[in-house]
């Protein structure tokens, strides 16, 4: 199985005047180069034809899908589990529970599927999409609020904004809602950290 490690971003580093550059010299104090805080980075991902971003730091690896032992009586959203590295995992079909399946009620699986493993509030989960895109940083200004609606039409609890990013939208969910929401109740037994 293909993995791909997420790392945690690292914090920006101020230049050093010395290092080759010519403005620290003609006897002028040493000058740092600010970094203003660029926002927050998203692992961006394709359910059927709408892009979704999640906050990278949820994110603990990437994977090839494999076919998860299935659990009786489990919602057609779940999957089943995996064993990873010896820990077992709840996997959770995304497009299933968003809807964005096929005439037959689930998800192609082909070379592009990808399992996105989380860790939620210390809780390891699996989460099955049709294809991952890329890391994108976005800045607070580009992110609207999601459109308020009535929650008996639809549920808009796990979004927490829309960005658009090069004339296309993409909907920014909150992972860790979504996972301890009463529905899927996949972390609601743990305490918040």
């Amino acid at each position: 199985m293909d993995t791909l490690q997420a790392t945690a971003p690292q914090a920006p580093t101020a230049a050093r005047p010395d290092a080759g550059s010519s403005f620290g010299s003609r006897n002028s104090p040493a000058r740092q180069v600010r970094h203003v805080p660029a926002g927050r980075e998203y692992l961006t991902f394709r359910l059927g034809s709408e892009e979704y971003g999640i906050d990278i730091l949820k994110v603990q690896e990437i994977r090839s899908y494999e076919q998860p032992t299935k659990i009786a009586n489990a919602p057609a959203y779940l999957k089943g589990v995996v064993n990873l590295r010896g820990v077992i995992v709840p996997i959770v079909d995304l497009r299933v529970k968003f809807d964005c399946v096929n005439d037959d009620g689930q998800g192609d699986i082909n070379s592009f599927t990808v399992v996105i493993v989380l860790n939620v509030r210390g809780r390891v989960l699996g989460a099955v999409v049709d294809s991952v895109s890329d890391v994108m940083q976005l800045a607070e200004q580009a992110i609207q609020p999601a459109p308020e609606m009535s929650t008996a039409v639809v549920d808009t609890t796990y979004i927490t904004g829309i960005a658009n990013v090069n004339e296309r939208l993409l909907i920014l969910m909150d992972i860790e809602s979504l996972m301890g929401s009463s529905e899927m109740g996949l972390i609601s037994s743990l305490s918040v950290n």
